[in-house]
């Protein structure tokens, strides 16, 4: 196993140092003993570790674009990433049916544009008529579809919006955090002549792109940075009565490797950076906190986890003989059999892990089910298991292969620069190895990794996906089996299903069918107790069939530069940036 730190190849003597430091180290606790009183002005210089694709939210599906859209743009209601509670935004409150399924959203009087033009009803019909048009191909109409059908809305006047959805919702307006509010004005033209889905991307000039968030975009250099600006007409006011944001200035540089980003953390070049520390990086946070040079916070377990998939789209295969034995469950059992998870949380996240067996992590504490198949380690039974589907090292080898000769070997791709990625494949690779499959690595960039990922040009793939909400109903797209974020098998570009979250048949496995219509009826369920019942089911037929697998779910830890104030950090990406607003520095 192999890493680096401030260029230092780790060895293994190194990590067990490190490891037993961490677990001696006092837990970091608060951000500050006393928060210091935050003033307005300055500038704030955090990391992004890729360009982003496009400046709209509502078609892009990656992390610059969400925190661009946190930065710049505004929603009617947003879930507080530090609470996880539903909060009123742009919409300053709402009324609810007795039924449930209508509600009536007050717009905050005399919002404005960057540009100056006023916010109203408009804008936000105007923006649910461009994810509902299936020419947009936006990547937040499945979280915001209902049964198969879109909510209704209607503005009886300027600053009231009427939702109503066509049936009931467990979620109900939790639903809404997804959708980020974009100005009629600028973005109608492009709609009837559908182009929205391509507009505002990478190349749009600054002053193009407009929005009700705290920042505005001033610069774009591409590959380098982004700047952005205070939004002088931004509507909101701290508990202080000061106008927000406090920041005149963000910039994000781009910085991909993580190494150089932990030296230009330290040094003080940055203040922030985008993601959580590695593992690896606590010592050296540890000393720079004690320097009075960072602010070190303990986010707790987090609610997603490094994941390894094969692609189970038979058409991705074709003729490839491997995928008879890739696409029997045994096949994925006996890996998960075969995965010391121990081990792995010790070698690959120093022992900052727990254990895990599906993607809902004892992180997310309202939804996570302790009461799934686990799968303990024991090499012996995971070759009981390739034998019992013809796979067996005929050759001497080390690698097992079907009655034809074709071996389970693999090739895994996973995003270049990101420490515990490496580790993580390399340590799969070494124990999957003793249970007899062979894998080969192949790190590549984070964007090519998506295109392939989305265009199934992969045989499997160890990544991180993230959840946009802890509420599994807000994240119906990678449950369902039409959904466009069910990505272990993707449906065809021009299949109906990426137009409308209908589960696919006859090809659906029969325990998928059953995950669909399972996740169906929890998302129209109301009672929280019952959904919670119905979610445990979801996650049993997960774990049993393991189109994903899953081993350990990371603690995370945070640093900031101490001269950063008013952190709420939260066990989602961004774990600071999502409260740009609020953030002040010292002078």
């Amino acid at each position: 196993m192999k890493g680096r730190l401030l260029g230092i190849v780790i060895t293994a003597g190194m990590l067990a140092a490190a490891y037993a430091f961490w677990r001696s180290a006092d837990a970091p606790g608060s951000i500050a003993s006393k928060e210091e009183t935050r003033t307005r002005g300055g500038q704030l210089v955090g990391s992004i570790r890729a360009v982003p694709r496009s400046f709209n939210r509502l078609v892009a599906r990656e992390q610059t674009a969400e925190l661009l859209s946190l930065l710049t743009q505004g929603r009617l209601v947003r879930i507080n990433r530090s609470t996880f509670e539903l909060e009123p935004w742009l919409a300053e409150k709402w009324d609810t049916s007795p039924d449930g399924r209508t509600f009536t959203l007050h717009l905050r009087p005399g919002v404005t544009w960057s540009d100056g033009q006023p916010f109203t009803a408009a804008d936000v019909l105007f923006t649910l008529q461009a994810i509902y048009d299936p020419k947009t191909e936006s990547v937040v109409t499945e979280q915001l579809t209902i049964g198969g059908k879109p909510i209704a809305a209607a503005a009886p006047d300027d600053h009231t919006v009427v939702l109503t959805y066509p049936a009931p919702s467990g979620p109900g307006l939790r639903l809404f955090d997804a959708l980020v509010i974009l100005p009629k004005h600028k973005l109608e033209a492009a709609l009837k002549e559908g182009t929205f889905g391509s507009a505002w991307n990478s190349a749009t000039p600054p002053a193009d792109i407009v929005g009700t968030g705290p920042f505005t975009l001033r610069e774009y250099v591409p590959g380098q940075r982004l700047v952005l600006d205070r939004n002088p007409r931004y509507w909101r006011k701290g508990a202080d009565g000061a106008q927000l944001p406090y920041l005149d200035r963000i910039v994000l540089q781009v910085v991909p490797d993580q190494d150089a980003e932990l030296l230009r953390l330290q040094a003080g070049d940055i203040d922030m950076t985008q993601s959580e520390l590695r593992p690896d990086d606590y010592v050296a946070a540890k000393r720079a906190e004690s320097q009075g040079k960072l602010k070190l916070v303990e986010l707790g377990v987090g609610p997603d986890a490094d994941a390894f998939w094969f692609d189970l789209k038979p058409e991705a295969w074709k003729k490839d003989p491997r995928f008879a034995f890739v696409s029997r469950r045994e096949f994925r059992q006996a890996i998960s059999h075969a995965v010391d998870r121990e081990a792995f949380a010790e070698n690959v996240f120093l022992g900052a892990a727990v254990p895990i067996w599906g993607p809902i992590t004892p992180g997310n504490k309202i939804w996570f089910s302790p009461n799934v198949l686990r799968y303990p380690h024991d090499v012996n039974k995971a070759k009981e298991l390739l034998k019992g589907i013809g796979l067996e090292d005929r050759n001497g080898n080390g690698v097992v292969e079907d009655a034809q000769g074709n071996e389970a070997r693999f090739t895994v791709i996973t995003q270049r620069g990101i420490g515990w990625y490496e580790r993580g494949t390399n340590e799969l690779r070494t124990q999957l190895a003793r249970a007899g499959i062979a894998l080969e690595i192949a790190p590549i960039d984070n964007g090519a990794l998506i295109k392939r990922m989305l265009s199934s040009d992969y045989e499997a793939i160890y990544y991180r996906p993230l959840t946009t909400d802890l509420d599994p109903a807000a994240n119906m797209d990678f449950w369902l089996s039409s959904g466009s974020g069910h990505f272990w098998n993707l449906p065809d570009d021009e299949s109906p299903a990426r137009k409308a979250p209908a589960p696919r048949a006859p090809a659906t496995p029969d325990w998928q069918a059953r995950i669909d219509m399972l996740m169906t009826e929890q998302a129209a369920t109301v009672d929280l107790e019952k959904r919670k019942q119905i979610f445990n089911e979801v996650q049993k037929t997960f774990a049993e069939n393991l189109p994903v697998l899953y081993f350990v779910a990371p603690r995370l830890y945070y640093a900031h530069n101490a001269r950063v104030l008013g952190v709420a950090p939260s066990v989602q990406r961004p774990p600071a940036l999502w409260n740009a607003d609020a953030i002040a520095v010292r002078h």
